[in-house]
């Protein structure tokens, strides 16, 4: 049995660089999104509303980002357990696929909120 390598705070935060790297370069969606977060951003900063909204509005946004992250690297792990159609590999990626939708809806919503409240 292989021993647990020692957590090492520099080569982890390496790994999670490395992971948003391969998801600037392979994944659209992850790239339109944070295209999209900086016109967000602007967004945010240019109404005028108390720093709890904005607060709101920028975690809802990241949350966007880090649920598009999760879905990418479930679809990543059925890709590599099959290159078959199989129905649970659709539901995984479509579930996944759901997720994102939901957050992105959640996002919108709370900006609808926001802009009227």
């Amino acid at each position: 049995m292989q021993n647990k390598p020692k957590y090492n705070f520099f080569k982890n935060w390496g790994y999670a660089f490395s992971g948003l790297l391969t998801a600037i370069k392979t994944e659209s969606s992850f790239r339109l999104e944070l295209f999209c977060s900086i016109f967000i951003i602007a967004g945010i900063l240019y109404i005028d509303t108390s720093l709890t909204n904005k607060l709101i509005l920028l975690i809802t946004g990241i949350l966007v980002l880090i649920v598009e992250l999760l879905n990418s690297a479930v679809e990543n792990v059925v890709d590599l357990c099959t290159k078959e159609i199989h129905p649970l590999a659709k539901n995984a990626k479509d579930l996944g696929s759901t997720a994102v939708m939901f957050t992105i809806g959640l996002h919108m919503v709370c900006w609808v909120f926001i802009i009227i409240l």
